[in-house]
């Protein structure tokens, strides 16, 4: 089996409402890039990866040439063709790599008729827990604001009724560190027996990072995830407060998990099938986790149904996942693959069984989001437009207002 062409489409695809992170904001919609690797058999293996638009589909066109003949089976081979960690100190091909990779375990399970996580050594459980997610987000059409700790609470309790989450991570660097931890405070207060954990993407200083993980060491947490930045800052965090720290920002990579076994900072590591280079970078990760006791849970940088499902193989066959994982998936309100979303049941995604990744391509959807990807464009992740001229710093000190109610986002 050789590959035999390789061809990238951008589309965007609507969210329920704008979601709110301390960087800025998802305006709306997510912009992904769907990647098709054909092979001389006629088989077609299925990538993603996060944003898009002309530069990502002219990347993935450039890699073409240097990837025409290759056997989809020699995924070592493959690593060093794009990512050679050396060419990568002038070309950071991480992304590209991944949903390459993605693409050419699609193919090999579709050859074989097996699924991927038969390739990486069989799956030990049939389905994955995921968290609720819970965003502030402005409104949209019927969609509410979350501002307040009682619409948070509302919107927790409306997720946990119609997919079954018992474990909520509550997206933060928005508001005031206080008033978000008066929403996470009343988020464990209404949802008894759940677990919950905080991730205001490492924009806190120390002191507040302290402040805050200190304030909540009462509660049921899973951990507390990136509330400071860099690994010196999360090593004083975690030498001070009662309660496991996790990442996804500081150690993605195996030098940067390196770094943290010999130092530890980070109780939990955050695998992406994306930032880490593909599947096969994660699973490694994980066993190098479970040598050195190192917690493990699944990151999500808001995929479609394409990489939703290399993070459900991910984890199935991972031992030592503990932690339910993370998705934005339920904020979408389509998908580009047949059937339409997965769905949840009691909080869990039942991991596919078809051949390679177990999804395909609805064609009709994939060309309305790529015209509506044409039209819309894309947008800047670190701006929020509901806060013109404004821009993040970190640490940060330049908090959304709680009081003024959110606007819709055009």
């Amino acid at each position: 089996m050789k590959i035999t062409d390789i061809r990238a489409t951008t589309v965007t695809v609507p969210l329920e409402a704008p979601l709110l992170h301390s960087n800025g904001a998802h305006w709306g919609r997510f912009v992904r890039t769907i990647v098709e690797v054909e092979a001389d058999n006629g088989l077609i293996g299925l990538g993603e990866m996060g944003g898009g638009g002309e530069s990502a589909e002219l990347a993935f066109r450039a890699l073409a040439p240097h990837l025409l003949g290759h056997d989809p089976f020699e995924l070592e081979a493959l690593r060093f063709k794009i990512a050679n960690p050396t060419a990568g100190l002038y070309n950071n091909r991480t992304q590209l790599l991944a949903a390459i990779e993605f693409a050419c375990l699609d193919l090999v399970g579709k050859h074989l008729g097996v699924p991927v996580h038969d390739l990486l050594g069989g799956r030990i459980r049939d389905s994955v827990q995921f968290a609720s997610y819970l965003f502030f987000r402005n409104p949209s059409g019927d969609v509410p604001e979350v501002r307040t700790p009682d619409q948070l609470v509302e919107h927790a309790r409306a997720l946990k009724a119609a997919h079954g989450f018992t474990v909520h991570k509550l997206k933060g660097g928005v508001f005031p560190p206080a008033h978000e931890l008066e929403c996470y405070r009343s988020l464990a207060a209404a949802l008894p027996g759940d677990r919950f954990r905080y991730d205001p993407n490492s924009v806190l200083s120390i002191d507040e990072g302290l402040r805050f993980g200190r304030a909540i060491e009462d509660l049921p947490n899973d951990y507390l995830e990136d509330p400071v930045l860099g690994l010196e800052g999360l090593r004083l965090v975690r030498e001070r407060v009662r309660i496991p720290l996790a990442t996804n920002t500081v150690v993605v990579n195996f030098e940067q998990l390196a770094a943290n076994v010999l130092r530890r900072a980070a109780d939990v590591v955050l695998l992406d099938t994306t930032f880490w280079g593909g599947i096969r970078a994660c699973v490694k990760a994980a066993a190098v986790c479970e040598t050195f006791q190192l917690g493990v849970a699944v990151h999500s940088s808001g995929e479609l149904g394409v990489q939703l499902a290399t993070m459900l193989h991910l984890g199935a066959v991972l031992p030592n996942l503990t932690y339910a994982a993370d998705a934005h998936y339920h904020h979408l309100a389509d998908d580009v693959i047949k059937g339409g979303p997965f769905r949840y049941e009691d909080g869990r995604i039942r991991v596919p069984s078809g051949p390679g990744l177990g999804v395909e391509l609805d064609r009709d959807r994939l060309a309305e989001y790529a015209e509506l990807y044409r039209e819309l464009g894309g947008y800047p992740y670190d701006r929020d437009p509901g806060r013109p001229g404004w821009y993040p710093i970190v640490p940060n000190d330049r908090w959304a207002d709680p009081s003024v109610p959110l606007t819709p986002i055009a």
